[in-house]
């Protein structure tokens, strides 16, 4: 595969969509109750493991907490997991109602991470059929020795993630999402892995109730090392809605919880019954200054 051909797919999506979106608005500027925008395609910024389109408001501060132990295949020997956690802490602001910045912290790896989603366009009632975002994650490794790497350069502790996150809202229960993904490793674990790499997320959500539902998504890594021990990602949760809080209890083949971790290195192995259980809890904060 041409190790630029998703980059340049990307570079065309989002081309294409900026150019139907200006050409929808030159075409109708009247507002159609019948190409009224889509809302609460999901409830929560991120399905298990993939990001949503859903973008924090305009000066609101999103905290987000994710808890992921470790595999329960060892069973009561160290409590299916329980004794050995991963932790990943992350900030969110809303820049604007269509921008968002983060900043984030991982026990796996020990990682800092420096993100970016932004709104494209919005899926319209009887009209356009997708709502998509753009999501960009630059990441800095501290885990890697010098005394173990005499030669490691800053540039190798990096990682980087570009996406294009397109979903749409099927019913009032159901809403699926595609997601085409470029990483980049400055540093790989087998010399027969490329440092660019390709992967297609795909994800859902059915609801229960208004405030209940299942999460499920799934990254297909394209271009993985054919010697490598890690597996494509899957995951599978239940998620509750509680007023300024979202809370998920979900399973995951991956302790990872950032993007080049779980589709990257996947460790788990569903069909060995080596899996991990965490949960990932979302509380919002409004820091307009109030009048």
């Amino acid at each position: 595969m041409n190790k630029y051909f998703f980059l340049v797919f990307l570079l065309l999506c989002n081309v294409s969509i900026f150019s139907q979106s200006n050409l929808l608005d030159m075409i109708d500027d009247d507002t159609d109750e019948a190409s009224t925008e889509v809302s609460s395609t999901f409830k929560s910024y991120k399905l298990v493991n993939f990001e949503t389109p859903k973008l924090v408001p305009k000066n609101h501060l999103n905290f987000i907490v994710a808890h992921r132990f470790g595999s329960v295949k060892n069973g009561i020997e160290d409590l299916f997991g329980l004794d050995i956690a991963s932790t990943r802490l992350q900030f969110v602001y809303g820049l604007s109602d269509k921008i968002n910045l983060s900043f984030s912290r991982s026990k796996f790896r020990r990682t800092y991470d420096f993100g970016a989603k932004y709104h494209i366009i919005n899926q319209k009632k009887n009209g356009f059929p997708f709502t998509i975002a753009g999501h960009h994650l630059l990441g800095i490794d501290t885990s890697l020795d010098e005394n173990l790497l005499p030669g490691i350069r800053f540039a190798n502790r990096l990682r980087s993630t570009h996406q294009l996150i397109m979903a749409s809202k099927i019913n009032d229960k159901l809403s699926v999402e595609f997601v085409p993904t470029i990483l980049h490793d400055g540093l790989v674990e087998l010399e027969e892995q490329d440092n660019l790499q390709y992967a297609l997320g795909f994800g859902g959500r059915y609801l229960f109730t208004k405030r209940m539902g299942i999460v499920v998504d799934y990254g297909l890594h394209l271009n993985r090392a054919s010697t490598s021990p890690y597996k494509n990602v899957f995951s599978i949760g239940y998620e509750i809605e509680t007023g300024g809080h979202v809370f998920q209890l979900h399973f995951s083949n991956a302790q990872g919880m950032y993007e080049n971790a779980f589709i990257t290195q996947a460790a788990g192995d569903w069909s060995k019954r080596d899996f991990f259980f965490g949960f990932n809890i979302n509380r919002i904060f409004n820091l307009k200054s109030k009048k």
